[in-house]
């Protein structure tokens, strides 16, 4: 993201740029924009609840309480899904938010990854992969 000293950014503006840039990209994803049409029904909203939870986490606001794992857990979605979703991520973070934010949102989604790939995915099926359930 390029400013200069004159015009410095708003870092709320770029969390919802961010978001609203993310999500824009997973809607038009062969393989997340499924999983998000089947759950998202107020895209508003959602960009919302989302950009509260970063705007937590980046800055230190209170507006997001939740806990997002519960609901992951219930989505269609496999291992693949949170590559893809990674990769996204990155593109709108280093588009739209100052290098300080970018860097402390990607590792935390990067953590978040591997956290909930855990959690959902805890056994390994006949192959090795991960699985849901155990083989």
């Amino acid at each position: 993201m390029m400013t200069s000293a004159q015009d410095p950014v708003d870092p709320e503006a770029a969390i919802l740029a961010c978001v609203r840039s993310f999500y824009g990209e997973a809607q038009r994803d062969p393989l997340l924009g499924p999983v998000f049409a089947s759950v998202v029904q107020n895209w508003e909203a959602h960009y919302q609840t989302v950009a509260d939870f970063w705007s937590r986490f980046l800055l230190g606001t209170k507006r997001y309480e939740g806990h997002p794992y519960p609901f992951h857990t219930k989505l269609p979605i496999e291992p693949e899904h949170f590559e893809r979703w990674l990769a996204l991520f990155a593109i709108a973070t280093k588009t739209h938010l100052p290098p300080e934010l970018a860097e402390k949102a990607l590792a935390k989604a990067h953590h978040m990854a591997e956290s909930f790939k855990a959690g959902i995915f805890p056994f390994k099926d006949a192959e090795g992969k991960p699985s849901r359930l155990p083989a």
